[in-house]
């Protein structure tokens, strides 16, 4: 089994150009047998065949290296908000060792399975912390203070950006992954990804290997300071996103 897992594995991370050492195979594996252990009896994911998380978690998160070409050199700080069972931040972190990583989530017992993650692989220059985007973005500990803050979470474009730029450094960059055709979602959320002191640069889609998944890196860059009228008090941005 471990062997067939680290075999798929270096497949898929060979159609990135990423290449690992044998010890950090050994962590993904321990990753992936800690989200099958857990999730018996918490609801990290729903993806739980071994192939499925390969490509659908581990691959996907490290797919970032098509919107940040230097970040296996580069030692940027990130942030990941709502990382749940912790995509896309630990394969980020397994993988390019020198990145510093906080992982965030609103829901106190995912801290506890990421702890659990961080422990287990002994991983370093990497936190999780409980709390609201909301919330957090206004903490001056966590306000601008990332080169990159990175989002899988499922909510709109829009509600995604105000959660997210006020933790960006002016000149760093926020990347949400999103799923399938995106454009008409993009268009809408311009107007607020220019509010919050930020600008699309690019949007990277591909397919995931061997599926049918499109998916998109939108990459914006933040140009100005976030207004501190930003992110509004919690609940605000879903509800009624910026326009």
């Amino acid at each position: 089994m471990t062997e067939v897992f680290k075999n798929k594995l270096e497949q898929e991370l060979n159609l990135l150009s990423i290449k690992l050492e044998e010890n950090q195979l050994n962590q993904f594996y321990n990753y992936f047998e800690l989200l099958a252990e857990w999730n018996k009896f918490m609801n990290l994911t729903t993806i739980v065949e071994m192939d499925e998380v390969i490509t659908k978690h581990f691959a996907d998160s490290l797919s970032l290296i098509k919107a940040v070409e230097d970040i296996d050199t580069k030692n940027y700080k990130i942030i990941d908000v709502g990382t749940g069972a912790g995509f896309p931040g630990i394969p980020l972190k397994i993988a390019f060792p020198g990145l510093k990583i906080i992982l965030m989530d609103s829901l106190n017992k995912r801290i506890k399975f990421l702890d659990e993650v961080i422990k287990n692989l002994g991983l370093e220059n990497i936190e999780a912390i409980h709390g609201r985007a909301e919330d957090m973005g206004r903490d001056p500990l966590h306000r601008e203070q990332y080169d990159l803050c990175v989002s899988r979470a499922v909510a709109n474009l829009s509600t995604l950006s105000e959660y997210c730029m006020p933790f960006v450094k002016v000149n760093g960059a926020f990347i949400p992954y999103k799923s399938g055709k995106i454009e008409e979602e993009l268009n809408s959320a311009k107007h607020a990804v220019f509010l919050l002191g930020g600008k699309v640069e690019r949007v990277e889609t591909f397919l995931l290997p061997g599926t049918d998944a499109e998916r998109s890196l939108v990459k914006i860059t933040k140009n100005n300071s976030t207004s501190k009228k930003y992110p509004r008090k919690a609940g605000l941005p879903g509800k009624e996103p910026l326009r």
